[in-house]
């Protein structure tokens, strides 16, 4: 393991490292105590050994880099459960626990969810989006992440108020991902419209150091979505984080059915289709990126 201040993430996949992500957090969460309407974030203050314990676990299967319990730790989102006078104070919070767990020879990519607003529909002006964003950055560098993993997006106007508010005020590399599901056509798209090449040439454009995909897919899809990524940007790193496969709603629990040999495998092919970090989505456990973390290690062993 290569401790996180001698090199920046980009610099160790440029050099031919294949990385392992970690797994879900909400559906963690959730397994945990959190009720559906509750703020996850404020976990990092009212149930810190819990959100300490998600991450370590993910460390102890093998994870290089760790997310942060702050996807939907903006202003705006915040705003829904009186909370958004709390933002620095919970973004901090979310970095430093995700700090603890990996230690210094591990990443912590701090987790940036969509505002929920839409710039199309003039629900907010481009400023703001930027500073709510801007807010978030910063909270999590104070906090000691490495990186923001602008993730879960679909819109590009948004993304790239993320990308740019990252980038201008913070130090911190920067990884954007979208969500793409196949249409009737066989495309890939986001709910916006949003191919992966398109993604790729406006997050680059707009200054991520590394882009991908997360959600909406298990690991058997995400080769394809990583071809269109990687025909638009021949250098440019790319994460999937991918479902444990497509929920099955079983007598109203959402079961995610892919087994963490399933999703091992699954995951050679997406390297083998041009990604350089894998991990988890929705539905995958300390188990699936244990298999991943095994899998990936002996393919770079045979080389």
């Amino acid at each position: 393991m290569v401790p996180r201040d001698m090199h920046k993430i980009s610099n160790q996949l440029k050099n031919g490292r294949i990385l392992v992500s970690d797994g879900a957090w909400g559906t963690f969460l959730q397994k945990q105590g959190l009720k559906p309407g509750d703020c996850p974030e404020l976990w990092n203050s009212t149930h810190r050994s819990n959100v300490l314990a998600i991450a370590t676990s993910y460390v102890n299967a093998g994870a290089d880099m760790i997310e942060t319990n702050s996807f939907g730790c903006n202003r705006f989102k915040l705003e829904h459960f009186g909370l958004s006078g709390q933002v620095e104070e919970l973004n901090i919070a979310a970095a430093e626990i995700s700090r603890e767990a990996a230690g210094p020879d591990r990443y912590v990519i701090a987790s940036i969810g969509p505002t929920g607003k839409l710039l199309l529909m003039e629900d907010v002006t481009e400023q703001e989006i930027y500073n709510a964003f801007k807010q978030q950055a910063m909270s999590l560098e104070k906090g000691g992440a490495d990186a923001c993993c602008i993730e879960t997006f679909a819109a590009i106007d948004e993304a790239t108020q993320a990308v740019k508010a990252a980038k201008e005020n913070t130090g911190l590399e920067i990884i954007c991902t979208f969500t793409f599901e196949k249409t009737i056509q066989g495309e890939f798209r986001t709910m916006m419209g949003v191919s992966p090449a398109q993604m790729a040439k406006s997050m680059v454009n707009a200054g991520a150091d590394i882009v991908g995909t997360n959600c909406g897919n298990g690991m058997k899809n995400m080769a394809e979505i990583v071809r269109e990524i990687r025909s638009a940007t021949q250098s440019t790193p790319i994460l999937v984080h991918a479902n444990a496969g497509m929920p099955k709603n079983i007598n109203g629990i959402d079961i995610f059915p892919e087994t963490p040999e399933e999703m091992a495998e699954n995951a050679l092919a997406v390297v083998n289709a041009g990604a350089n970090i894998i991990g988890g989505c929705c539905g995958t456990t300390p188990e699936h990126i244990s298999a991943i973390a095994r899998a990936v290690r002996n393919l770079g062993s045979s080389k």
